[in-house]
């Protein structure tokens, strides 16, 4: 992209016009799509102020860097696939509203739309659910990496070796073994994997949950729906019992997934493209994507509102603990967000299918206790000031507590449906990428130049740096004491 390194009499409208002031020069920036390119900014450059035998640890010759921490006003890549009004509290797939897309699409329709960006025709979206459904069984040497894990491992833990190991199963369609532009020139390749990752997602994570229960692993259904087969393989007893998942809790947590489908370039998605830019194989970069979901401030957020409703206990104890919010003395899970100032469009659907879910399996007894907390911080100037609306998180911990589902579970019924927004913009990144690796620069705010020291002249307590002080484990400080 062309600097102008003049001064115009009447620039461009879309520009924008830089000063550096330390030197005087000025540059005109073209404006694309409300953006700006962050290497414009190398062009401002001026001569380091340092002596011979010392470094210019700021890199001033090589131009202004962007210190963006977190990441709060970058965009990576550019993307056809989801668009948030972050002020309207709008969210879309591919141009479709997201409150469309939960009332007449389904789970693996919207997967087909993210991934291929448009509606299937009838043919396109048979053969779509033929060869997904038919891409869910594990090879049985994965179901024992499964099931060697313990009883009481996080499901999360078990979801991310279990792609780990997927990967490990499919050298063919591994780029470390058959050429680093595989899934670039070859999309049948490509779309293989993409089926295979997305059938096996629910038996994977359904085999986590056997896991926990100590129940022998039931192969999938490729006969059911996707979410009526997680739901039987989590739930049958034995394939004997021909056992059907009630049809009002299929479309709850069909609603669901496609409401978690994706969300834009968020952590875990960053994740997937920044790890899927080094041309690793899809599941390598699944395992990365669905690590930076098990976080407890990205996937694990409804599991910490659940938590956060049952401290508080009762309706009376509401005003007192949003006392405390203010104080700072607690933290408010499941309001607010990042990119929405406004409302989060998914959470209005997401009421709307608590109720069904009751319906079916009893009304959650906290809900009583969530909907005076939202109440009462919707009417509190405290929280409106601040824009704290309640969100996705909030609604669906409720719901998958009503379902039965386990706290530690919840980030997998994230995970799960959010494989098709990863495989997404992993495809986009592919197919329409510059090709080069993602590698973010840094501002360098340490030590400056200096010379090593020898052991025998440093201080007593080192350099007044962090370091082990105590040892963690009484094992380690008797075996430690009897060598000293």
């Amino acid at each position: 992209m062309a600097i102008q390194n003049t001064t115009p009499a009447a620039p461009p409208k879309e520009s924008v016009t830089i000063t550096d002031n330390r030197t005087g020069k000025t540059i005109v920036v073209p404006i694309t799509n409300n953006s700006i390119p962050a290497t414009a900014f190398k062009a401002l450059k001026t001569t380091p102020a340092i002596s011979s035998d010392s470094i210019d640890t700021n890199d001033t010759a090589n131009g202004i860097r962007v210190f963006d921490p977190a990441y709060l006003n970058t965009a990576a890549i550019s993307s056809k696939i989801t668009f948030i009004d972050g002020d309207r509290g709008f969210l879309m797939h591919r141009g479709y509203p997201i409150e469309q897309l939960a009332e007449k699409s389904d789970f693996l329709e919207t997967a087909y739309l993210l991934i291929y960006g448009a509606l299937p025709d009838k043919k396109q979206d048979a053969t779509w659910r033929y060869e997904v459904m038919h891409h869910t069984a594990l090879a049985e040497d994965v179901m024992k990496v499964i099931g060697s894990m313990r009883y009481d491992s996080h499901p999360m833990s078990v979801f991310i070796s279990a792609f780990s190991a997927l990967g490990a199963f499919a050298p063919e369609a591994n780029p470390a073994l058959q050429g680093r532009n595989l899934y670039i020139n070859n999309k049948e390749i490509m779309n293989k994997n993409i089926i295979r990752i997305l059938g096996k997602a629910g038996t994977v994570a359904a085999a986590s949950m056997r896991v926990r229960m100590n129940r022998p692993f039931i192969a999938p259904r490729n006969d059911y729906s996707y979410c009526e087969n997680l739901l039987y393989m989590m739930d049958s007893h034995s394939p004997a019992e021909n056992y059907r998942p009630d049809p009002r809790l299929v479309k709850a947590l069909d609603i669901l997934f496609i409401l978690h489908a994706d969300h834009e370039m968020n952590c875990s998605t960053a994740a997937m493209t920044h790890v899927g830019s080094s041309l690793v194989d899809p599941y390598s970069a699944i395992a990365a994507a669905a690590a930076a979901l098990y976080g407890p401030l990205h996937g694990g957020a409804n599991e910490a509102v659940i938590r956060m409703v049952e401290k508080i206990g009762t309706v009376e104890n509401v005003p007192s603990f949003l006392e405390k919010v203010k104080r700072k003395e607690e933290l408010l899970f499941g309001f607010g967000h990042r990119v929405y100032r406004n409302t989060d469009p998914r959470s209005k659907i997401i009421r709307e299918v608590a109720e069904t879910v009751f319906a079916a399996c009893g009304r959650e007894p906290l809900i009583e206790v969530a909907t005076a907390l939202r109440d009462a911080a919707l009417k509190d100037e405290f929280f409106v000031k601040r824009r704290l609306y309640p969100n996705v998180d909030f609604w669906s911990g409720l719901i998958y507590k009503a379902l039965g589902f386990p706290l530690d579970f919840f980030p997998i019924l994230f995970a799960v449906p959010r494989v098709a927004g990863w495989l997404a913009h992993w495809k986009q990144l592919l197919d329409h990428g510059n090709g080069k690796i993602w590698r973010p620069r840094q501002v360098y705010v340490g030590e400056g130049l200096r010379d090593y020291v020898p052991m025998e002249q440093r201080k007593e307590g080192g350099e007044g740096g962090e370091g082990v002080l105590e040892l963690p484990h009484y094992q380690s400080k008797r075996r430690l004491g009897a060598k000293l």
